[in-house]
């Protein structure tokens, strides 16, 4: 098994990304693209049951449950997101020590299970292992912010437009003013005077990060 090849450090950010095998198609409507975020809610704590254990609790045991859990420890803080149809990227703090590991092993493995039954498939869905890279200053911490926010607008599955509305990532958060107990919104926020700012930020980027994504596909090929 291919071992990974950066440390993961508690209070440090990462950008976290990985891929499905052979680069299957794995989240393809709305009712995956929810459940994953359902997963990722859910598995940003610690757990003594499984989601799956959870939603077939009786109403009252649940909610005492979520109660509980809420009001512990989160093993990862989320700053942005983006779940593409064959992967995802996540821009998180490590606030445990293994929380990135125990997460993203949670969340993988529950929405593998989650497919493999839905799709009757068998196996591994995710590659491994799961590859990441160290947020080493508030510059890098904004650039790839809006690189992971431009994720579906770069592959044409949206206009920026339309990103505002988008509920797989997390740009509609960063415009929704108030607490957000999901996203962790300023470490970016703060270095813009307002959200406008900071859309605009992302959206000068579009027509570069389309063409660098397009380079980039014929040189693989």
């Amino acid at each position: 098994m291919p071992k990974r090849n950066f440390i993961l450090a508690t209070s440090e950010i990462y950008h976290i990304y990985n891929r499905s095998i052979a680069k299957e198609i794995i989240f393809p409507t709305p009712k995956y693209l929810n459940k994953a975020q359902e997963i990722i809610d859910y598995y940003r704590f610690p757990h003594r049951m499984r989601l799956s254990k959870f939603k077939t609790l009786p109403l009252d045991q649940r909610k005492e449950y979520e109660e509980s859990f809420r009001r512990s420890n989160p093993l990862i803080e989320i700053y942005a997101f983006a779940i593409m149809p064959n992967h995802y990227h996540l821009l998180i703090k490590q606030l445990q020590e293994n929380g990135i590991i125990k997460f993203i092993s949670n969340f993988q493995n529950s929405y593998a299970k989650f497919l493999n039954i839905k799709i009757d498939r068998s196996g591994s869905v995710f590659q491994k292992p799961f590859k990441g890279k160290r947020i080493e200053d508030d510059n890098q911490l904004l650039h790839v912010s809006r690189y992971i926010h431009l994720n579906p607008v770069t592959a044409y599955l949206i206009e920026f437009e339309e990103l505002k509305f988008y509920p797989w990532t997390s740009f509609i958060h960063y415009q929704n003013s108030g607490n957000d107990n999901f996203i962790q919104k300023e470490a970016i926020l703060n270095n813009f005077k307002s959200f406008k700012s900071y859309s605009r930020f992302v959206s000068d980027q579009v027509d570069y990060q389309r063409n660098l994504a397009l380079i980039k596909d014929l040189l693989i090929e």
